[in-house]
């Protein structure tokens, strides 16, 4: 599996937590948005992540505009983190890429990523 980090602020802890869950199974590399999802358009990566402040914004502006809204997800905003359920229908409908808020990484990444394994694995 290959994971993009993008969006505006915490991206290298982003990426290390995404190392720190998946380990071996995945590659994750950080990049600067648009070339995260023209990596994304052009099929180098399978997933793109992105924190902000508001979950929705700089997370995922570029995603938006260059995958479309029926590819991204917005999984936790001020105030608000979508549940396990939401965030695996969310992967499970097709969503390539996720935003956050940073302040909810650590809650929100483990969710999304295990749902993204278990969708690689067939399980999903």
């Amino acid at each position: 599996m290959k994971i993009v980090v993008g969006g505006q602020i915490d991206k290298q802890d982003i990426a290390n937590i995404i190392k720190a869950e998946l380990g071996e199974e995945a590659e994750v590399t950080v990049k600067g948005d648009l070339d995260a999802t023209m990596g994304m358009k052009a099929g180098t990566y399978d997933y793109y992540v992105g924190a902000c402040n508001t979950g929705g914004g700089g997370a995922l502006a570029m995603a938006l505009a260059i995958l479309g809204k029926a590819k991204c997800a917005t999984i936790s905003m001020p105030g608000q983190i979508c549940s396990e359920e939401e965030i695996c229908q969310e992967v499970k409908s097709g969503k390539v890429a996720f935003g956050f808020t940073a302040q909810h990484k650590e809650a929100v990444l483990p969710i999304l990523l295990k749902a993204l394994k278990d969708k690689v694995g067939g399980i999903l």
